[in-house]
């Protein structure tokens, strides 16, 4: 019995020993571990955010925690229930499905963690310390003149939407704002919500040339679509030239070439690695004085065209 008791002591000893050198290991690197939320590592955009993250969180003595929210709503919030079991210091996340993840974040906020976010936000603003993301209206509007310039004079011009994140739903507002303001009398062909999936972008530009077979234009409000709607038209042997939104290496590339950039003529571009970098930079400012620059940062989308592709 007094062996046992021994093994037992001893093994106490053993374990609050580790759990000494572990804290004071914690306390001299000086971090702070936040847990992150991208909306999906399938979307380069989404991997462009995460190294902007990865590459600026241990010059903020900040340990970050990536996870892979897989534009899910239910997944997302199963992420932030468990970092806030983790008793992380703060998270930040892409509110893909705003309705979805809220009430995750209001348990957040219940248990003291500090939320942001970046890319979608949720419409209770009070919920949320900052927010860093694209000036997705202005974006569209860039997208809507672009359409503007391209087209003909009472042109049919298409429209591949994502009807849930409220940053694809800023992007059409924008679009449609500068298109019907135009005095061309552009035709909006509603093409339909691709949902984030290029193969459903490929078989609605498919169905919509069948119907539709001079669309002259279409819009995409994420590159996913765009490559999807490329696949289509050249597929149906059609012409018509597409403008993306996001601004990543593969439209670039579509873009430059000989072959693949007489359809893809036109891109809004996003930074996601300064996104990345900036909500990173937010969450330090807040935990060491409590306070962000702006509870709302926007980053400047710009067009890119063959002319400036390269750079």
């Amino acid at each position: 019995m007094k062996t046992q008791r021994k093994a037992v002591f001893l093994g106490m000893a053993l374990l609050m020993a580790a759990a000494s050198v572990f804290a004071g290991a914690n306390k001299q690197s000086g971090k702070d571990t936040v847990g992150y939320i991208v909306g999906s590592r399938e979307h380069v955009f989404y991997t462009l955010i995460e190294k902007g993250i990865n590459d600026t969180a241990p010059g903020q003595n900040i340990d970050a925690k990536v996870m892979d929210g897989d534009l899910d709503g239910n997944t997302t919030s199963n992420h932030i229930s468990n970092f806030i079991a983790q008793n992380v210091k703060a998270i930040a996340l892409s509110a893909n499905d705003p309705g979805g993840t809220t009430p995750a974040i209001r348990d957040a906020n219940a248990k003291g963690i500090p939320v942001f976010t970046f890319d979608c936000t949720i419409e209770d603003a009070s919920l949320i310390k900052c927010f860093v993301g694209t000036d997705n209206v202005e974006g569209g509007r860039l997208g809507g003149q672009e359409t503007v310039r391209l087209a003909s004079q009472g042109a049919k011009v298409g429209l591949i939407n994502f009807d849930n994140p409220q940053s694809c739903l800023d992007r059409r507002k924008g679009w449609e704002e500068v298109v019907k303001a135009s005095n061309k009398n552009l035709r909006i062909i509603e093409v339909g919500n691709y949902t984030g999936d290029a193969s459903k972008a490929e078989q609605l530009m498919t169905d919509a040339l069948t119907q539709n077979p001079d669309i002259e234009i279409v819009f995409c409000v994420g590159d996913p679509a765009a490559a999807g709607a490329l696949a289509a038209i050249k597929a149906a042997g059609a012409k018509t030239k597409i403008i993306g939104f996001d601004g990543n290496p593969e439209a670039k590339a579509a873009i430059l070439d000989a072959t693949n950039g007489q359809y893809w003529v036109s891109e809004i571009s996003q930074n996601p690695q300064e996104i990345g970098k900036q909500i990173t930079i937010q969450i330090r400012k807040y935990l060491d004085t409590g306070k962000v620059d702006q509870s709302v940062i926007m980053i400047a989308p710009y067009i890119i065209t063959k002319e400036n592709a390269a750079q």
